[in-house]
């Protein structure tokens, strides 16, 4: 599965701005070149042909040479040579052309604004689905336990992690929910149902917590909490389902302690 990837949405941006001017700029060159040759034509043609008849004959021989058609009119000497330096700036330019073509076509921010094109189309049709921050070991043992009956949408901001989740075959938004709200937009987080935060940084929490729930008032968000006045905190946020990792550690290792051991067979 592809990954939509936040943080090169603004390289990407950047980089169709940089293509453009330059595309601005080798048409403009292209059609200085054109003037040029045209106009050097016009001016060594020896013919006592009025200047407009002069000069459409030079925009034909010029353009020909451009579009290297190769339908020319009969030239003098002297045009022949400024034709021979005409044909080499064309040939450069046409270089230039290719490679900057090349440039584009491989450039690896256009590859993966490609991708994010692609994968925006998914994104806009989901409903209802649930979304895990973080596909560190626990947020995928959530992601486990939701699948298959879930639609699960990954949020992780590192590349390796980002990249495990996606060669899973899950849906993958790469970026910082934490900073970012672009992330939790392109998620779906307001048609999310579900929202369950697995980063372990405290004030991290806090932050997603405050600004999912500020987009979606119905969503449900599950968190952990460091303890009880940090479970109190994100429930203020707008927390709906807060699990103390001490109590339940604390309770589970409790409940094993008074049970009966499995009797060995």
């Amino acid at each position: 599965m592809s990954i939509y990837r936040i943080a090169y949405i603004r390289r990407a941006q950047r980089d169709i701005h940089q293509r453009r001017a330059q595309l601005i700029r080798l048409i403009s060159l292209f059609a200085i070149t054109l003037a040029i040759t045209a106009l050097g034509l016009a001016a060594l043609d020896p013919s006592s042909a009025p200047w407009p008849d002069k000069l459409f004959n030079a925009m034909w021989n010029a353009t020909n040479l451009v579009t290297t058609l190769g339908d020319f009119t009969a030239f003098t000497p002297a045009q022949k040579v400024f034709m021979m330096g005409a044909s080499f700036g064309i040939m450069v330019l046409g270089g230039y052309a290719i490679s900057q073509t090349i440039n584009w076509l491989t450039n690896p921010i256009a590859a993966i604004n490609r991708e994010n094109h692609q994968m925006s189309r998914t994104f806009e049709t989901l409903r209802d689905h649930v979304i895990v921050i973080g596909y560190s070991p626990l947020g995928r043992l959530v992601t486990a336990r939701l699948m298959p009956d879930q639609n699960v949408v990954i949020i992780e901001k590192t590349d390796e992690l980002a990249n495990s989740a996606s060669e899973a075959g899950l849906l993958v938004v790469q970026g910082d929910a934490g900073t970012d709200d672009d992330v939790l937009t392109r998620a779906g987080i307001d048609y999310a149902k579900a929202l369950v935060v697995t980063s372990e940084a405290p004030d991290r929490k806090l932050a997603i917590t405050l600004m999912a729930h500020a987009r979606n008032a119905n969503l449900r968000i599950a968190v952990t909490a460091e303890d009880e006045s940090r479970g109190l905190l994100l429930r203020r946020a707008g927390a709906t389902d807060i699990v103390v990792a001490d109590d339940l550690i604390a309770n589970t290792l409790v409940g094993h302690l008074f049970t009966p051991p499995p009797v060995a067979r």
